[in-house]
């Protein structure tokens, strides 16, 4: 009993400790070199681990930015309150969310074997942040779930998603791509699919956005980093400049948290770490997905030949580059018009994160393309900032303000709005 203990504590309590484990046996199983093995191993343990430095970052960032537009709006509502966050929400539910997101990718695989729908999920930050919003809203409905009646829902739930979302885009891809030979494996699946319905029906498929000549000046937006840091130092910079201007205790008191720095350059100091809490997570997603995912492929090629690796969304990028600009500019203009409508309609900050806007928008707005053109893509950008405000909303306040909503505003994806109410009702039937 005390050596299952020891193992329950001490590896599957750790989730750094289990991801890296998960990797070390799957690089065993493909007869890696000691060297690849102790590499991959220790290079996902770190990466993990990375993610939690940087989302402390982003968190610290996010208290100045929603009490800041709080002011602005002039709303009396408390700030999100109480709440775990992401890294005790790690330290607590982590080793449940690493093992059912293994598990839900086995599932994946076993589906693709012995049904029809012949699609490996390959986005591994995907699979980690989905598992993690939706364990989230799990334990927000039911409360504190056992370790294994959570992962098996979980392992169950990503199992069916990963394996039925790519074949629901795989018309479309097809359409996009010219052939058959990968599937789209992204959580901008809904918004991709209701664009490219949006395109179909109210686009002009002749008026390509690839006939257009866009000018290299706005090449820039091609890097997520720059356009977060553009992004969000512009929404900072606005709503520090307003509140200098006003007289409120509030105001006095976002003014005095700046101490003898100026509160302008103090607001503009915190877009830019928010920017780079980001890019810290991201860095730490990238190391430990580049040894998962090589750790997961080689094993499921092996089991099912044939198979369609569902992947990022930017491997849809590349055949219309420039409908990625316009959906970013319709998904730009429709951020800054709900966070005037959430602030002055529901009292909500939305935080139109430009990682999440810019990936979904650009891949929206290629789906958009590919049924309706220029309209159709613009359209496909606004549809996405319209799914990711509205969904943030309901996300944040109502489907996990108790657990990771510092998470759900930088993270949480358009798949996982749109799946998140049915989350809910299933926690509620069978927790």
């Amino acid at each position: 009993m005390d050596v299952i203990f020891w193992i329950a504590t001490n590896i599957f309590g750790q989730a750094a400790i289990l991801l890296g484990f998960i990797v070390l046996l799957g690089l065993l199983l493909q007869k890696k070199s000691t060297s690849q093995v102790i590499s991959g191993t220790f290079k996902a343990i770190i990466g993990f681990l990375i993610i939690s430095a940087g989302s402390g970052v982003i968190t610290e960032a996010l208290t100045v930015f929603e009490p800041l537009w709080k002011e602005v709006f002039n709303l009396s509502e408390e700030p999100l309150g109480s709440f775990m966050g992401q890294e005790t929400f790690n330290a607590r539910y982590g080793s449940a969310v690493t093992l059912a997101m293994t598990l839900g990718f086995v599932i994946n695989v076993l589906l693709a074997q012995f049904t029809k729908l012949k699609y490996i999920y390959l986005t591994g930050h995907m699979m980690f942040w989905t598992t993690t919003i939706f364990a989230g809203i799990v334990i927000q409905t039911a409360g504190d779930v056992s370790f294994g009646r959570l992962v098996i829902f979980l392992a169950i739930f990503m199992g069916l998603y990963w394996t039925i979302q790519p074949a629901l885009t795989q018309p479309f891809m097809r359409k996009i791509m010219g052939n058959d030979n990968i599937a789209l494996g992204h959580t901008s699946a809904s918004v991709s699919l209701l664009s490219a319905l949006a395109g179909k029906y109210l686009g002009n498929k002749e008026n390509d956005s690839e006939k257009i000549k866009l000018p290299k000046g706005l090449e820039f937006l091609r890097d997520s980093n720059v356009i977060t840091a553009l992004t969000m130092g512009l929404l900072f910079l606005v709503g520090a400049i307003i509140i200098s201007f006003k007289d409120t205790p509030g105001a006095q008191e976002l003014v005095a948290a700046a101490g003898e720095q100026n509160f302008i350059v103090y607001a503009i100091i915190q877009s830019f770490t928010f920017a780079a809490g980001i890019a810290v997570v991201l860095l730490g997603v990238r190391m430990f997905i580049g040894e998962m995912v090589p750790a997961f492929k080689g094993i499921a090629t092996k089991i099912v030949p044939g198979a369609k690796p569902a992947l990022d969304s930017p491997v849809v990028f590349p055949f219309a580059p420039n409908a990625v600009i316009l959906g970013f500019l319709g998904a730009f203009v429709g951020a800054l018009i709900w966070l005037v409508v959430l602030g002055n309609t529901v009292s909500y900050v939305f935080v139109p994160t430009m990682i999440v806007l810019f990936f979904h928008s650009a891949t929206a707005g290629v789906f958009g393309n590919a049924t309706g053109g220029v309209r159709g893509a613009i359209m496909g950008g606004f549809i996405t900032a319209t799914v990711v405000a509205w969904g943030q909303f309901i996300m944040v306040k109502m489907l996990l303000p108790g657990t990771v909503p510092d998470t759900a505003m930088w993270a949480a994806d358009s798949d996982m709005f749109i799946l998140g109410p049915i989350i809910r009702l299933l926690a509620q039937l069978f927790f």
